[in-house]
């Protein structure tokens, strides 16, 4: 009782212009005829409001001045008893109006546009899709607390152990430290069984390479004198194929000439030294 005192009422369709017929009793289970009427002649006119409380629809026929209520039908279910459709016509239903004593009649309206028709039509037919739909949902909610619940808890003493690596555990220890590289920079531990990258050697700059400065080639023994010293070759004079007797003269550096001769096969390259 007291939720349905909280319950509020909403609007769901106006229409300004009905018309109320007086209609014959039904002799048939064909349906009602509106060419039975008198629809040249309505009983009463005025405005017709449909409203909602709760899952329960109301048709209510008002004054169109004052607003005082005429008749009204409660509707419970659409399609149904208390809201039927006429066999000839799409304007014309007949409702099904109770008052507060609990006494009923069956009355016949009409509606001088089509599309008014439709539109009282179409708003009784969304309320009780929507009381469906409510049905439904409420039908699951209680299904749902009635389902014996998945306890998804811990049980007492009941444990478990995660597995994650480079994470201190009580059997390892401490994590293993990572391997550094060359430059400073940090490698990976490497997975069980694999082996160790071994860092590339940078190659030496380009700098390093133009600074080296490549020592003269040191001539043979052979180039010795008797006394032991050097003798100093003219290495840009071209030199000779065949082979000289050399000179026995007691002067100790000889012919430049005749010492270049005494190397076999020697090529000719160039040199900073100055010509004598």
């Amino acid at each position: 009782m007291a939720a349905a005192e909280l319950e509020y009422e909403s609007v769901l369709c106006v229409k300004p212009d009905v018309n109320v017929y007086r209609i014959p009793p039904r002799t048939s289970n064909r349906g009602y005829r509106a060419s039975d009427w008198k629809l040249d002649h309505p009983d009463w006119t005025g405005r017709l409001r449909v409203t909602s409380k709760g899952k329960t629809a109301y048709v209510k026929l008002e004054d169109k001045v004052s607003g005082e209520l005429f008749a009204q039908a409660p509707i419970d279910q659409y399609p149904g008893i208390a809201v039927e459709t006429v066999t000839d016509s799409s304007r014309y239903f007949v409702i099904r109006i109770q008052d507060g004593t609990g006494r009923s009649a069956f009355i016949g309206i009409g509606f001088t546009d089509r599309g008014d028709a439709f539109d009282f039509n179409v708003s009784l037919q969304d309320h009780f899709k929507w009381v469906k739909q409510e049905t439904e949902i409420s039908k699951e909610t209680l299904e749902a607390d009635t389902r014996p619940k998945l306890d998804l808890g811990f049980k007492e003493g009941q444990t478990i152990k995660l597995n994650i690596g480079n994470m201190t555990t009580k059997k390892g220890g401490a994590a293993k430290p990572r391997v550094s590289g060359s430059g400073g920079l940090s490698l990976l531990p490497p997975p069980p069984g694999g082996k160790i990258a071994v860092p590339l050697i940078p190659p030496a700059s380009s700098a390093s390479v133009a600074n080296h400065v490549t020592p003269p080639p040191m001539l043979k023994s052979s180039n010795m004198s008797s006394t032991g010293k050097y003798i100093l070759l003219d290495l840009d004079a071209p030199t000779c194929a065949s082979k000289t007797p050399t000179s026995t003269t007691t002067d100790v550096w000889g012919d430049f000439n005749t010492a270049s001769s005494g190397v076999p096969n020697q090529a000719p390259q160039q040199s900073n030294w100055v010509q004598f």
